[in-house]
């Protein structure tokens, strides 16, 4: 794609013209503030909606962005590397608006009680049809990580979030998490609900044996008489990331060489424009944008990276877009283009908050939602305990509601140590809100969610960590696999994201005394990817937990942060203490 010299006041002024409607409208009513917000005018001849990584969310939540989003190398001070002021800085977006609150971790408590929850299906569903109405033909798609995050999708085995997303209008799909409910159903789903409404695509995945599509790579869509090219690109590391026994008959990775022949395919077939729905991360999606030529458009996901302003990254041939729409529901990506001579020629891209306070609830998804949720709520609403702090999941070393999650399996097990996976999904509480089945279970729920205990050696945690870490701060992206460092309850540790593979991590104490190599240690953990886990009648990590909860007196204590000491990397816009 080759812009005009407008390109970048275009990019730029993404986030400024977001910036300045919210801000305007943030004393307004939620009528009058919506109309505001969302009063997009339409642009060009094609329009994509893009949504990913909502994690079955289908309720409104609360959601904390994250103080400490590194970014290793060159990534340093680079999109998506940016964290509270240093990205309203860069977006233009103002201080104390609804916008910086959707964006950031900033005032978080007293933002989020004065402008709300976001996300929810039925608020996401109203603006979804106000921009498909005011954008005839526009697309919506879903970039994955959807059947996936919740209770109840977790004991409908997704049904609940593939019937939301056919109401929802998606018609395009790839996926990531969605491959942990297993192959068979993964193929139900698709070729049987998703028969003649969604198409789900990814040129990436392929059979072990023979190296044959699993999926369809891409489809071709016609929008106001431009043909326009999805191609699918599913997370590349789901056997390493996830159990492998769960796609035991598939093949993934990042392909860059089939995703070149499948662009220049559809090319040959008459696409005038070519997008990439993505589950990279977009570090990996940057990479991937300058070198892969032809591709118009990278709109991604997985790393939970609420971006309002696009990337653009040169290659070869031209620039392509790469875009990132957030999680959890609170973001709508739209995208439109203007094509000439039957190329795109410039493109306007605004990412929209869902509050759902300023979108009423669209009537026939909240229906269906009362109606899959009907035969759980006694379970879901639950109150196990009230939680005196803030609860959230998102920063590369810790969260208090991990912190939450590892104080259980300690004291619960009686374990020396415990370990939580580097999750990226999962809700945010307020001080003084109830600590629910439902918000535990949006922490948890996964299909191997078992609760372990395990001895091991020094020189295994070293590994371990090292390992971890290694996959968080490789400056290689196409060695990254997403997500953050895995969470540690009862030992301190130190930490170097800029040193060599095997020296990043150091100090590691247990109650003051330096961890031995060949001394055994108890550790608790949950979610192993190992295949005989479940087969040894583990206990699901929820069940541990909430016994725990349910001991404390019906009150738990702010959680006290188990952060590691950080070097090497400062100063750096992605780290805020």
């Amino acid at each position: 794609m080759n812009l005009s010299k407008r390109e970048f006041l275009q990019v730029m002024g993404a986030g400024t013209m977001a910036g300045m409607n919210l801000g305007a409208w943030a004393e307004a009513s939620a009528a009058t503030a919506a109309n505001g917000l969302y009063d997009l005018p339409k642009f060009g001849q094609v329009s994509l909606l893009h949504m990913t990584d909502c994690h079955a969310q289908l309720k409104p939540i609360y959601f904390r962005e994250p103080n400490i989003n590194l970014g290793i190398g060159s990534m340093k001070g680079q999109l998506p590397h940016l964290v509270g002021e240093h990205l309203l800085r860069f977006a233009r977006v103002r201080p104390g608006s609804a916008e910086a609150h959707a964006l950031t971790y900033l005032d978080f408590e007293k933002a989020a009680r004065r402008y709300g929850k976001v996300g929810g299906f039925a608020h996401l569903a109203t603006l979804v049809r106000r921009m498909k109405a005011s954008r005839p033909g526009a697309l919506l798609l879903d970039g994955g990580d959807t059947w996936q995050g919740s209770g109840t999708c977790l004991w409908t085995q997704g049904q609940d979030m593939v019937d939301a997303c056919k109401l929802l209008g998606v018609d395009v799909m790839t996926g990531h998490w969605e491959f942990t409910l297993g192959m068979e159903r993964v193929k139900a789903i698709i070729e049987k609900d998703f028969a003649g409404k969604i198409d789900f695509v990814a040129q990436n995945v392929k059979t072990t044996d023979f190296g044959d599509p699993v999926f369809k790579p891409y489809v071709i869509r016609e929008i106001n008489g431009v043909p326009c090219a999805i191609i699918g690109q599913a997370f590349p590391y789901t056997p390493i990331a996830n159990p492998r026994y769960l796609v035991a008959d598939w093949e993934f990775g990042i392909q860059d060489e089939n995703m070149q022949k499948m662009v220049d395919e559809v090319r040959g077939k008459g696409a005038q424009v070519v997008v990439v729905l993505s589950h990279n991360g977009m570090d990996v999606d940057l990479k991937m944008a300058g070198r892969v030529s032809g591709i118009d458009a990278i709109m991604g996901g997985h790393t939970h990276d609420g971006m309002p302003v696009a990337t653009l990254v040169p290659n070869k041939t031209g620039k392509t877009i790469v875009t990132n729409a957030g999680s959890n529901g609170k973001f709508l990506g739209v995208l439109d283009f203007e094509v000439k001579d039957k190329k795109v020629s410039d493109f306007r891209y605004k990412l929209l908050p869902v509050f759902s306070n300023m979108l009423p609830a669209d009537p026939a998804m909240d229906a269906l939602i009362a109606r899959v949720r009907a035969p759980y709520e006694k379970q879901l609403n639950e109150v196990l305990a009230v939680s005196e702090g803030l609860l959230y999941r998102r920063g590369n070393f810790n969260g208090t509601g991990d912190q939450l999650l590892v104080d259980a399996l300690m004291d619960v097990q009686g374990a020396d140590l415990a370990f939580s996976p580097g999750f990226r999904w999962g809700t945010t509480l307020l001080p003084g809100q109830a600590i629910t089945r439902e918000w535990l279970l949006d922490m948890t729920a996964t299909t191997y969610s078992y609760a372990t205990v395990t001895e091991m050696s020094g020189e295994m945690i070293k590994t371990i960590m090292e390992d971890v870490a290694d996959n968080l701060f490789n400056p290689d992206p196409y060695y990254q696999q997403g997500g953050d460092m895995v969470r540690v309850g009862g030992m301190s540790y130190a930490v170097d994201p800029s040193a060599r593979m095997g020296s990043r991590i150091s100090d590691m104490r247990l109650k003051g005394q330096l961890i031995e190599a060949g001394k055994r240690y108890k550790v608790a953990g949950w979610a192993p990817v190992a295949e005989e886990a479940r087969h040894q009648k583990l206990k699901p990590v929820w069940e541990v937990v909430e016994q725990w909860l349910q001991s404390q007196g019906g009150k738990v204590g702010t959680r006290r942060l188990n952060a590691p000491k950080v070097s090497g990397v400062h100063p750096n816009p992605g780290y805020v203490a």
